[in-house]
């Protein structure tokens, strides 16, 4: 994956002490890109199309110009490796709503908590800094760990999207999850009143 030198570090947004999410750069396309075609991810987050180069590229300049949401990468504090990519999308100031997704690229790095802390940053900065009252997560009904893992975080299921995905000769339902500002709050911060 990417490594960083000295001379190009970019400004790390919010961190942990083991991770740290960066908004993208063209040249993260070399890095990007190939994580696109790891089988477990595709499954997991239900990818079905397939990605030349340039399109990529396309993408990435984009989402500097799109003010609906903000995308940011994954990358390890004492390697600077790029892991996965979070977003907070479709952000509305008026309903104060958006949704949030995640991806974290290689197995090697799933369940070790860094989707949890990365979603936890992005959670803050939706709720705290974005001033967001509701955010809503999609996962297909296979992906348990992940389902587990907004549980923790204190997401609430809605409802299923039954039938939603068809991937692998078969259809798989949706379980639309949701946290709003004050379970958040209560959950995460301790806040003095």
């Amino acid at each position: 994956m990417s490594h960083l030198t000295s001379t190009n570090r970019i400004a790390k947004l919010m961190q942990t002490e083991r991770i740290y999410l960066r908004p993208f750069d063209i040249t993260d396309v070399d890095a990007y890109y190939p994580s696109l075609f790891e089988p477990e991810m595709r499954k997991q987050t239900g990818t079905q199309a397939s990605f030349i180069r340039s399109q990529v590229e396309k993408y990435v300049e984009s989402l500097a110009q799109d003010d609906s949401r903000l995308n940011l990468l994954i990358a390890l504090q004492n390697t600077d490796e790029i892991i996965g990519d979070v977003a907070l999308m479709d952000m509305h100031a008026k309903n104060r709503s958006a949704h949030i997704r995640i991806a974290i690229d290689q197995p090697a790095h799933q369940g070790k908590g860094y989707g949890s802390e990365a979603l936890l940053l992005m959670l803050d900065y939706g709720f705290g800094i974005a001033n967001l009252h509701r955010i809503e997560l999609e996962v297909f009904a296979f992906n348990e760990r992940a389902i587990r893992t907004y549980e923790k975080l204190g997401f609430q299921r809605e409802g299923v999207k039954r039938d939603m995905l068809y991937y692998n000769h078969q259809y798989h339902d949706a379980i639309l999850m949701s946290i709003l500002e004050h379970e958040f709050r209560e959950k995460h911060l301790k806040i003095d009143k």
